[in-house]
């Protein structure tokens, strides 16, 4: 897939990192911190600059978002009571579990928008919740503008900054990768934990 990454870089430019950044954001596995560094790095051997790689990276993170986001607003919080009447009692999650999660998400969804843009796999799947609670559209767009253009201009000058040793800080993130992964499937582990106690409490009250 690096391969891949790299020779679309080099044949299309800024246009060919707006499709990437676009694909990653639709599909995480895609992984950003490539296309970033990598991006950062064509501009010390390339025609490309740092602030036209940024603008093309983020307006193409702002695509993939919305398409994610225009798929949570199909899948509302409607339609999942519904899965959740059919299937809730499989996994030990209620409505009310539901209503919870979406009162907290209009509580605290536009700082959690903006911080999950810079935490990998998390800074793409974010928009599908910020969709499914209805946030408003512009509040969305400003948020995850704001956290993919830290992300985004954090990456592409560190790989300028690298130049050929741009490789480098893609290893250093794939550890960053793997330590956020394990904190979100402990935290995952711990919030189902915590749900399916407070299920049986309710049942035996």
């Amino acid at each position: 897939m690096e391969a891949w990454i790299t020779n679309v870089v080099e044949e299309f430019g800024y246009w060919g990192i707006f499709l990437l950044i676009a694909l990653e954001n639709i599909f995480p596995p895609i992984p950003s911190e490539i296309i970033l560094t990598f991006g950062g790095f064509m501009t010390t051997v390339t025609g490309l600059g740092v602030t036209g790689v940024i603008l093309a990276s983020t307006a193409g993170s702002l695509a993939g978002a919305v398409c994610l986001y225009g798929i949570g607003r199909l899948l509302d919080v409607e339609q999942l009571e519904k899965i959740i009447g059919k299937y809730g009692k499989y996994i030990r999650v209620t409505s009310e579990d539901i209503h919870r999660a979406d009162k907290w998400f209009d509580k605290y969804g536009v700082w959690t928008v903006f911080l999950c843009r810079m935490v990998p796999l998390l800074r793409s799947l974010i928009s599908i919740p910020a969709g499914m609670s209805n946030m408003n559209i512009f509040t969305f767009l400003l948020f995850t503008t704001a956290g993919t253009l830290i992300w985004n201009t954090v990456l592409v000058s560190i790989g300028a900054g690298m130049g050929s040793s741009w490789h480098t800080i893609v290893d250093f993130m794939d550890v960053y990768s793997y330590i956020v992964y394990i904190m979100a499937a402990i935290a995952a582990g711990w919030f189902l934990l915590m749900l399916s106690q407070k299920n049986k409490r309710n049942k035996k009250a």
